[in-house]
């Protein structure tokens, strides 16, 4: 037989959970689904040993899609202390007419305070403002790739950011994404080894296309550092 007062609590309960779900925005669970994989991930690797490059970043080729680098000065102690990465890279590539400004900060083990800093975050603290953002898919190896695209502008100085994360086999652009995979990575794979890769050129087309066959080669080149 029917129990008629509990079959109308559990359903009057049901009714309120379906309510009280479809009052929170999705961004909302969105940034609960960031903490709480952020959380796990730093509690996961606590414990967990440093993982190095197969090839140091200074193994990145100096030639690149007609471009040529040149190392820039080292970061400063200040600088160092906000990103603690592992090793990093910071290079200004150039050719005739134009020039990009390469920087990527390698962390062999990523836990909290010592992740990677997204650039739509470091950019406005530096005075720059993002006036518009997407995405640019790039190919590599025949496979096709999304990055960040980002415009900036800082006093009528208009450039172009493009960045994305990589870790070996891996190249993704989200950080939410990234940040649910490095939980992940910490409970299945024993391994937070990660970089991210930002490039900066002038905000013209010509420019942009350049760029997009930079990144191409660059892909490949981070890869080879992973061991890919």
């Amino acid at each position: 037989m029917v129990d008629w007062e509990t079959a109308v609590q559990s359903h009057s309960g049901k009714l309120m959970n379906i309510r009280f779900r479809s009052r929170i925005p999705w961004h909302v669970i969105g940034t609960l689904l960031l903490l709480t994989a952020t959380l796990a991930a730093s509690m996961l690797t606590s414990n967990r040993k440093a993982e190095s490059l197969a090839q140091p970043l200074d193994n990145i080729s100096r030639q690149i899609a007609g471009f040529t680098g040149t190392d820039n000065p080292e970061l400063g102690a200040h600088v160092l202390g906000e990103l603690k990465p592992t090793s990093y890279l910071s290079r200004t590539y150039r050719k005739p007419g134009l020039q990009a400004d390469l920087f990527i900060a390698y962390y062999a083990q990523q836990r909290a305070g010592e992740s990677m800093h997204s650039p739509k975050h470091c950019l406005p603290g530096a005075g720059w403002e993002i006036w518009d953002y997407g995405s640019l898919d790039v190919k590599a190896n025949g496979r096709n790739y999304t990055i960040n695209n980002y415009a900036i502008s800082n006093s009528g100085q208009r450039m172009r950011v493009l960045y994305w994360y990589q870790s070996k086999g891996r190249i993704i652009a989200s950080e939410y994404t990234g940040k649910l995979l490095l939980a992940r990575d910490a409970l299945f794979q024993n391994s937070t080894a990660a970089s991210i890769v930002r490039i900066i050129v002038p905000d013209e087309p010509a420019a942009l296309e350049s760029a997009r066959a930079f990144a191409s080669e660059l892909l490949i080149q981070v890869r080879r550092s992973f061991g890919d």
